[in-house]
């Protein structure tokens, strides 16, 4: 039987007997939608798990500073009602936001760790009729998905755990909802893919230890960044100026802004950096996973 390979520019035409084949895009969009799908049917097996690694922590944030500490006066953010009010208000789009960088975490550098591990599982994802770039963008698209998910899951919950006469005041703006979560939850990913990318299986302790917990807590998770500005050394707004290096701040700044009316970085600011850190990380990312695959 002949065969005959037909190249014209991107477009490959194979006839066997005749009869021609897909384009190679048109077979990298199929593999990238099989990849995205075999993610999707193991969320799905593990859906309660995924519920749960979701909901416990962001669940323990509220229920100790928003219900265990005005219960026993030991208040966050000021005494009495009104000041305890005005810290959910806060922390509650913190929580949504520090849920969607979990997420990313968890859903592609730990399992990544596994991937490029012992097992090498990596390996028969890379198998895919598609370039080695598609699979790890297929990586990011399913954990960025995982992260619509959980906030989706964790905002009406953090916005009802609190103490009685403790209340967030939520206003949703759902043009910002619509846009910038999904924005997050990619750069978030993309996060992932880097640390996922970068640590040795073996080093897993040390990216939580030196990457994950310093992120966290000058993320602005527990306050705005413009509350930092009293922190300041000869005149200078220290903290307010380094956590800038941090994509977490820019994340929870943009989930105040879209879930409640309380002060925060210009919006101006936030999305273009949030998009730059998407990039960068998926730029980083990208590179780091074929260098891990073909080595």
């Amino acid at each position: 039987m002949a065969t005959s390979v037909t190249r014209q520019g991107t477009r490959q035409t194979e006839a066997i007997g005749g009869g021609p084949t897909r384009s190679v895009a048109a077979a990298s969009w199929t593999a990238l939608g099989a990849l995205m799908l075999r993610d999707l049917v193991v969320l799905r097996k593990h859906l309660w798990e995924f519920v749960l690694r979701t909901v416990i922590q962001p669940f323990l944030l509220c229920f100790v500073f928003l219900y265990v500490f005005p219960k026993i006066g030991q208040g966050i953010g000021g005494h009495g009602a009104v000041q305890q009010s005005a810290f959910a208000t806060i922390l509650v789009p913190g929580v949504v936001g520090i849920s969607v960088m979990f997420q990313g975490v968890q859903s592609i550098a730990l399992a990544m760790a596994q991937e490029f591990g012992f097992t090498r599982e990596i390996e028969d994802r890379v198998q895919a009729p598609c370039p080695i770039w598609l699979v790890a963008v297929a990586k990011v698209l399913s954990g960025a998905a995982q992260g619509v998910l959980s906030a989706i899951i964790v905002l009406p919950i953090a916005s009802v755990v609190h103490a009685p006469g403790v209340h967030a005041h939520l206003t949703l703006h759902w043009l910002l909802i619509l846009t910038f979560v999904p924005l997050a939850c990619v750069a978030m990913a993309g996060l992932g893919l880097v640390l996922g990318t970068s640590f040795e299986p073996r080093n897993i302790g040390l990216m939580f230890g030196f990457i994950i917990l310093p992120i966290t807590f000058l993320g602005g998770t527990y306050y705005s960044w413009t509350r930092l500005a009293p922190v300041t050394v000869g005149g200078w707004h220290w903290l307010q100026t380094i956590v800038l290096i941090n994509p977490l701040i820019y994340v929870n700044e943009g989930m105040r802004a879209a879930f409640t009316t309380a002060p925060h970085m210009h919006l101006y600011v936030v999305f273009p950096v949030v998009a730059g850190f998407g990039v960068l990380f998926l730029t980083i990312g990208l590179r780091n996973f074929r260098r891990r695959v073909l080595s």
